[in-house]
């Protein structure tokens, strides 16, 4: 079974999306199942992870409601306020929802790089463990020595970097060894895996396959087929690409894998790490 282990959707009539704003012209309307159903089976995907895009747990419960009733949602990564003292008492209420797979702090958007390693985490982190759920890091480069600690101090929980890590494409010569160091760095770490997904939208217009290229086979090399999984960013990914065109591409940077390989990143490491 293919699966993008990385979509979204929304609805900015609902108002908690503080970053997508009109200005957005592309994203700045609804975005549903039936959005992505042709692209979805033109490419052969068959199930997809729906992951947070507003820090509120209203949307979270939005994004359960959808996957009720969408056969094609396997799983949904929602946003839990982690530091409040009802956060173990929120994690239990929502693993009792068969999709709901794990959770996401918007880490990106946080003006603390190290608010990740805070031991004040430990109450809701501790109940992530003991409900089998997984945490997703929304990381850049600078966050990566937070989240060695983070990784050190929960050692049995499943941890996925989105998006690489968002190297800086654009700036490849200003920034490329720093990210490479880091997913190195985060690579070490044996319980955590990534994301094959984002890479389109941190490059230049006119990206190509060569452009994304080393980004894609440094991850390979550093996390190895059993710990990268496939996804689309989309429809963020509309902001620079698009659903079609990135599974095509991703498809020929894979082409040296095995076909056991291929399987694995495209659908298998997915189901596996969420549970799906």
């Amino acid at each position: 079974m293919l699966i993008d282990a990385h979509q979204h959707y929304w609805d900015p009539a609902r108002g908690d999306y503080e970053w997508l704003s009109p200005e957005l012209k592309i994203l700045y309307r609804p975005f549903g199942p039936a959005d992505l159903t042709p692209l979805r089976e033109r490419a052969g995907i068959e199930r997809t992870v729906v992951v947070q895009a507003a820090p509120t747990i209203d949307e979270t419960r939005y994004l359960l409601d959808l996957a009720r009733n969408e056969p094609s949602i396997a799983g949904v990564v929602g946003w839990v306020p982690l530091l409040l003292p009802n956060a173990p008492a929120l994690i239990e209420a929502l693993a009792r929802e068969p999709k709901f797979k794990g959770v996401r702090p918007m880490l990106q958007d946080l003006p603390d790089h190290g608010w990740i390693a805070n031991p004040d985490l430990a109450p809701a982190i501790e109940a992530l463990i003991a409900h089998d759920l997984a945490f997703d890091a929304l990381i850049y480069a600078r966050h990566v020595e937070y989240i060695e600690i983070f990784a050190k101090r929960f050692p049995t929980l499943r941890i996925v970097v989105d998006h690489g890590a968002k190297p800086p494409i654009r700036y490849r010569q200003a920034g490329f060894q720093v990210w490479k160091d880091a997913i190195t760095r985060l690579a070490s770490l044996p319980q955590v895996h990534c994301k094959l997904s984002g890479l389109a939208t941190e490059a230049s217009p006119g990206w190509t396959e060569d452009t994304l290229r080393p980004y894609v086979d440094h991850l390979l090399a550093s996390f190895g087929p059993a710990r990268v999984m496939w996804g689309s960013d989309w429809p963020v990914l509309d902001l620079n690409g698009d659903y079609l065109l990135w599974h095509s591409v991703a498809t020929t940077l894979l082409a040296s894998l095995s076909d056991a390989e291929r399987a694995a990143v495209f659908g298998e490491n997915a189901a596996a790490f969420y549970r799906l």
